[in-house]
């Protein structure tokens, strides 16, 4: 089996350590924070001071870290996979990124003969608890075909949906109609408030409606923490491709002060009160 490694363990990254560890998979992590280091080790995962250490002693990587500039460093960086993995090897970028730099990332690594997998993933952590998570791909067949045993152990779905950099083309747009969804659902939220209406009652009947969505499903699990960071991808694409998108424009904007209302003083659709930090997911 192959030893896989995890760059940037956090709380997706430590239940996808847990599952692959169950499924027989030698596992392997490193992260800047020696406290996330310490749990990754406590799930099963033998620790790594460095990505480069990491790459010379895994065949499959997987990189999990929050933002652009953090992928880019952990890949091609001077202590970065690219360095250290053998020909042969996988590197997966699970990160939310923007098509052009996972595209980056896998021409740089082919001249190394490694391969990559663009690889978003979706559903969140309880899904990550799980093991149901959704992995929407972009690669070759034989990419996809290789990585399929490494992520059924912690996915119950996945999509190939083109070559690298249409896997995160459609985490874009998912991402895109939830947080379109989710404003509106504050929105909405806030006028059957003031109107009177009683909320547990208007969601129940909007979950057997056209309304229905798995954002109104799941509100109280819901943050806006990287709805930003995902808003600019979107935008950053629109711009290039020279295509024009209002709406993505005035919900870049929306999402900065939904994520303080979300926080603090959201509509209460499921009549539950204010959900702890510690149970929310973005």
């Amino acid at each position: 089996m192959d030893r896989v490694g995890i760059v940037g363990p956090g709380r997706m990254g430590l239940a996808m350590i847990g599952h692959l560890a169950k499924a027989g998979f030698p596992v392997s992590a490193t992260d800047i924070d020696p406290a996330q280091l310490a749990k990754a080790e406590e799930a099963g995962a033998v620790p790594f001071a460095s990505s480069a250490e990491l790459g010379r002693n895994s065949d499959y990587a997987i990189v999990a870290v929050g933002f652009d500039a953090e992928t880019v460093e952990v890949t091609m960086g001077a202590d970065g996979l690219i360095g250290t993995m053998a020909p042969g090897s996988c590197i997966a970028v699970c990160s939310t990124s923007s098509p052009e730099t996972v595209r980056t990332v896998a021409e740089r690594a082919a001249e190394k003969g490694i391969d990559v997998l663009d690889a978003p993933i979706c559903r969140g952590r309880w899904a990550a608890d799980e093991g149901t998570l959704l992995a929407l791909v972009g690669g070759t067949d034989a990419v996809v075909e290789r990585s399929r045993p490494v992520f059924e152990a912690f996915c119950s779905d996945i999509a190939h949906l083109g070559p690298v950099g249409h896997g995160q083309f459609g985490k874009a747009m998912n991402n895109f109609l939830m947080w379109i969804t989710g404003v509106g659902l504050i929105e909405a939220g806030r006028l059957a408030e003031s109107f009177g209406a009683d909320l547990v009652k208007l969601r129940n009947a909007l979950l057997i409606s056209s309304a229905k969505s798995a954002t109104l499903e799941d509100w109280d699990r819901m943050t806006f923490t990287w709805a930003l960071k995902d808003m600019q991808i979107v935008s950053q694409m629109a711009d290039a491709l020279g295509e024009s998108m209002p709406l993505a424009g005035q919900i870049r904007e929306t999402v900065k002060e939904a994520r303080r209302i979300k926080a603090s003083n959201p509509p209460d659709w499921s009549g539950e009160g204010a959900v702890p930090k510690d149970r929310q997911s973005g």
